[in-house]
């Protein structure tokens, strides 16, 4: 009896350390995203419609209370990936990085102001020509967001997408 009370001390807490989405547990600098964090997202891009429908799911979980992880997916698996966000002690500052299933990569720094999120993107491996992307992700006071995004792309500023979320516990990231 002694062995397995002693084997339940041990394991118990290593089997809940990596999934803790308790807000509580999160890191003062990673507040910002605590209305995200266990929760699953499915927007619709502005540029939906019935006959061509597009959305987005998103995941977002904490990485040890001092980082958090974004799992998403366009279409059911169209086209997706992952990102890490985290505090950066030589930068001072929020950044992440976000590797996608279609070969390219980035890394942010992210800026917080009053209600949004501001993500702002060195591209790597485009096959578009974008080199750069800003992202705004702002929390609307019934618990949905949106996001905006633009891009720099052949040495411009152009409009990228903008859609909507909704939490939606039923919806999964999916990849290919």
């Amino acid at each position: 009896m002694n062995r397995l009370f002693f084997l339940l001390l041990f394991f118990i807490p290593l089997i809940s350390f990596g999934q803790n989405n308790d807000n509580n547990h999160l890191s003062e600098k990673l507040k910002p995203f605590e209305d995200f964090i266990g929760k699953t997202f499915k927007g619709e891009f502005s540029n939906s419609t019935p006959e061509n429908p597009l959305f987005d799911v998103q995941y977002w979980r904490i990485l040890n209370d001092n980082g958090i992880q974004v799992t998403h997916s366009v279409n059911d698996g169209m086209w997706g990936g992952e990102s890490i966000i985290m505090w950066d002690l030589e930068l001072n500052s929020l950044v992440s990085w976000y590797f996608t299933t279609v070969g390219f990569y980035t890394k942010s720094t992210i800026l917080i102001e009053n209600d949004k999120i501001i993500f702002h993107e060195k591209v790597t491996g485009n096959k578009d020509g974008i080199t750069e992307t800003k992202g705004i992700y702002q929390l609307l006071s019934n618990g949905d967001f949106k996001s905006e995004t633009q891009y720099f792309q052949n040495g411009e500023w152009v409009k990228g997408h903008e859609i909507y979320y909704k939490e939606d516990a039923k919806a999964k990231v999916i990849f290919k």
